[in-house]
């Protein structure tokens, strides 16, 4: 049996469980969510072994290296096997819970909120 030398990238990440479908894998491509090895990509650019993946997935940058190239999907223990994961760890549960959020149907600020949020990030006068 020959081994596969390269792959599509949409198809590996979704091979190895990165993203739930093979379309949305290949919708963060588009998007511009997927790097490899520093520059943005493609659904159909060939990856390798030893290329560097960054992507984002539900909002936290995940960035894994490519040790084994695998066309169909594979099982959870298998794909853990074919990358390693090199993310940084998530931000603790106290950062995210602290961070300002508006009460759902809340509608637009009005420009005294607004300025208000604008003092808060530093950006006013």
């Amino acid at each position: 049996m020959s081994e596969i030398q390269s792959v599509r990238l949409d198809s590996w990440i979704w091979a190895v469980r990165l993203f739930k479908t093979r379309s949305a894998a290949a919708a963060a491509c588009r998007a511009g969510h997927v790097r490899v090895n520093g520059t943005p990509s493609k659904a159909g650019q060939r990856i390798g072994s030893d290329d560097e993946i960054r992507l984002r997935v539900d909002g936290l940058e995940k960035i894994v290296v490519v040790t084994r190239v695998v066309a169909k999907r594979v099982g959870a223990p298998v794909a853990a096997e074919c990358m390693i994961d090199r993310s940084p760890p998530p931000p603790p549960k106290e950062v995210l819970a602290s961070a300002p959020r508006r009460d759902r149907g809340a509608g637009r600020p009005t420009k005294r909120e607004r300025r208000d949020l604008d003092k808060l990030r530093g950006l006013g006068i």
